[in-house]
């Protein structure tokens, strides 16, 4: 189920998703592609696989959609990256997106703060992986889990830390000892790359699984 990310937190959040099976058909692919600008037909052309070509399109549906809530176009809007990687809109510093696509599913964010999203399709994976890359806390929750049960609780954990990554603009860049997932009642980032808090949520959609991180300002120091 996708959090509702409308009021409560004082912050604006609007989450899209599409399931690129939509685009299998090859009208309606052209009918999107013929929307969208040509930076992004570039891109989508790009591709030689057909499953990249439909995510990538997805991307920019998603994109579209998002900018149309504030009276602009995909085709018409400038996108930049970041020293990292991360696109922006250079003309709108106050509208910020991310977008993320695994197999048949893209979701995009828009907010009015720093954010960032992943999304994941749950396979098996080689749990040595976290076991070598993981915090040892962040480990220790996946293993917790009964065996069947710790592929998604793999998936859980790397989306957060990818949307996180991803909200601080420094993508795979971030050293991963610069912060760690604690997953308890709430979901903390304890995290020592700024000064800064940040807002967790994770869902799952399907056979997928999502996150979304955002930048809640600088943190507040309480003394006693």
């Amino acid at each position: 189920m996708i959090p509702k990310c409308k009021g409560g937190t004082g912050y604006m959040k609007q989450i899209y998703k599409l399931n690129t099976e939509i685009l299998e058909d090859s009208e309606t692919f052209l009918g999107f592609y013929e929307k969208l600008s040509e930076k992004r037909r570039q891109k989508i052309d790009s591709y030689r696989m057909k499953k990249d070509k439909m995510l990538s399109l997805g991307a920019g549906v998603l994109i579209d959609k998002g900018l149309e809530n504030f009276g602009l176009r995909e085709a018409s809007v400038r996108i930049a990256e970041g020293t990292y990687g991360k696109p922006y809109f250079p003309d709108y510093p106050d509208i910020h997106f991310n977008v993320s696509h695994s197999e048949k599913m893209v979701i995009a964010v828009f907010a009015d703060i720093e954010v960032g999203c992943d999304i994941e399709y749950i396979d098996s994976i080689d749990l040595k992986l976290a076991e070598r890359f993981f915090c040892k806390s962040e480990y220790e929750f996946i293993m917790e889990h009964q065996e069947q049960e710790r592929n998604e609780a793999f998936y859980r954990i790397w989306t957060i830390k990818e949307s996180f990554m991803k909200a601080v603009g420094s993508g795979l860049m971030l050293p991963m000892d610069q912060f760690y997932i604690k997953i308890g009642n709430q979901i903390q980032v304890e995290q020592h790359y700024n000064n800064e808090e940040y807002g967790v949520a994770d869902w799952k959609e399907g056979e997928y699984h999502a996150a979304l991180s955002w930048n809640k300002g600088k943190k507040v120091m309480v003394c006693e």
